[in-house]
C-alpha cells in the first residue's frame, strides 16, 4: 500500500460524506491509495433514524467506494488519537503496510493534487518525516496552518495579546507566515498531515493518552526529537471548515471561541509541557501563561472591553495547572468514560 488516508467520524455523517466525495475525485492520483474511516462512538441509531455507522456503511456501498474505502466502528469514543490509531495499527500489521499515513479531518474537502503533492514531496525528500497541506477557506483564502513550537515567550504573548509585547517577541510567535514554497517548520495542523511510516516505526502512532488536542504538536515534536523534521507543502491544498468537528482549536490561540474549554483541553496542554519540557518547564509555562492572563485582565479593567477569554477560563486554567496538579504525566481523561472534568 502506498498511502493510507485516515478519517475519524463522530456524529458528523454529512461532513464525512462530503469529504469522501472529494477524495473520490483524486483517489487515483496516488496509485495504491486506501481510505480508512473510523466511526468513533457516534450516537446509535433507531429504527427510524439510523446511526452514523450504518449510514456511512450504506453511503460507501451506494457510492461504490468499497474498492478503496473501508469502515471501522469503535465504541466508546476514543478521541482523535484513539480513532486514528484504530485504523493505523491494523494497517501497519498487514503484509503490505502503507508507506505513508495521512491524517485527514473529516471537516475537509481535498483539492485536486492534494495527495500527490504531499506524497511526492516525501518521496523526493527522504530526510523529511512529515508534511502538511496548505489549509484554506472554501474561497481559497489561506489559513494559518504552520507553527513554531510553544515556548515561554509565545506562551505569554498568546494569552496577553498586547501589541508592544507581540512586537518584541515577533520572532517567537506561534503562527508562521503562509509560505508559497515548501518550508521546514516546527509543526503543522493535524487536519491534513502526512507521516512517513518510518516515523511511526520510530516513535509510534499518535499518543493515545492525549484523547484529543495537542496531539499534532506532540507528534511533530516527538518526530523532531527522533531526527524527522516536519515540512509545510503549500502545493497540497485542502479546504478546512474550521471548528466543524470540535468547535475550538488550540492553534487559533487561547480565545478562539468564547465557549468553555473542556477539562481535557487543559489536561492535554499540561501533558504536552510535562512530556516535552519536564516538570520545571511545565511550571514555567504556567507562570508565563498566568502572567499573560494578568496583562489581559488588566487591560479589561482599563479599557472596559471584553477579554475574549472562554467562559471560566481563568479558574479552569488554575485548577488544571502543573502548580496545582503536579508533575505526574497523567493520561488525559476520556469524557466518554469519566464524564466532564
Amino acid at each position: 500500500m502506498k498511502l493510507l488516508v485516515v478519517l475519524v467520524n463522530y456524529n458528523g455523517f454529512q461532513l464525512t460524506a462530503d469529504c469522501l466525495d472529494s477524495i473520490a475525485g483524486i483517489v487515483d492520483e496516488v496509485p495504491g491509495t486506501r481510505v480508512g474511516v473510523c466511526d468513533n462512538g457516534s450516537r446509535p441509531g433507531t429504527a427510524d433514524a439510523p446511526g452514523d455507522a450504518d449510514r456511512l456503511a450504506a453511503f460507501i456501498a451506494d457510492r461504490g467506494y468499497g474498492g478503496w474505502c473501508s469502515l471501522t466502528t469503535i465504541s466508546p469514543n476514543l478521541g482523535f488519537t484513539g480513532g486514528n490509531n484504530a485504523v493505523i495499527r491494523p494497517a501497519l500489521a498487514l503484509d503490505d503496510p502503507p508507506e505513508h499515513v495521512l491524517l485527514l479531518n473529516n471537516d475537509t474537502i481535498v483539492r485536486p493534487g492534494a495527495f500527490r503533492e504531499l506524497v511526492g514531496f516525501l518521496d523526493r525528500n527522504p530526510a523529511a518525516g512529515l508534511a502538511g497541506s496548505r489549509l484554506e477557506d472554501p474561497d481559497g483564502t489561506p489559513q494559518v496552518s504552520a507553527f513554531r513550537f510553544f515556548n515561554l515567550r509565545n506562551e505569554f504573548d498568546t494569552v496577553a495579546r498586547f501589541g508592544p509585547v507581540t512586537k518584541l517577541v515577533r520572532h517567537a510567535v506561534v503562527p508562521l507566515p503562509v509560505y508559497d514554497e515548501p518550508t521546514e517548520v516546527d509543526w503543522v495542523a493535524g487536519a491534513s498531515l502526512l507521516i512517513r511510516r518510518e516515523v511511526i516505526d520510530a516513535i509510534g502512532p499518535l499518543d493515545d493518552d492525549y484523547y484529543t488536542y495537542f496531539d499534532d504538536i506532540d507528534l511533530c515534536h516527538s518526530a523532531k526529537k527522533a531526527g524527522w523534521p516536519t515540512w509545510y507543502v503549500p502545493a497540497s491544498r485542502v479546504v478546512h471548515l474550521v471548528g466543524q468537528t470540535t468547535g475550538i482549536t488550540h492553534a487559533k490561540g487561547v480565545a478562539a471561541k468564547a465557549k468553555r474549554r473542556p477539562g481535557y483541553w487543559f489536561q492535554a496542554r499540561r501533558r504536552y509541557w510535562l512530556k516535552h519540557h519536564g516538570f520545571a518547564g511545565a511550571l514555567a509555562a504556567d507562570a508565563a501563561h498566568a502572567a499573560g492572563l494578568l496583562v489581559r485582565l488588566g487591560r479589561r479593567l482599563l479599557t472596559r472591553k471584553p477579554t475574549g477569554l472562554p467562559d471560566r477560563f481563568v479558574r479552569d486554567f488554575a485548577r488544571h495547572s502543573a502548580w496545582v496538579r503536579g508533575g505526574k504525566l497523567n493520561v488525559v481523561e476520556n469524557p466518554a468514560l469519566s464524564g466532564p472534568s
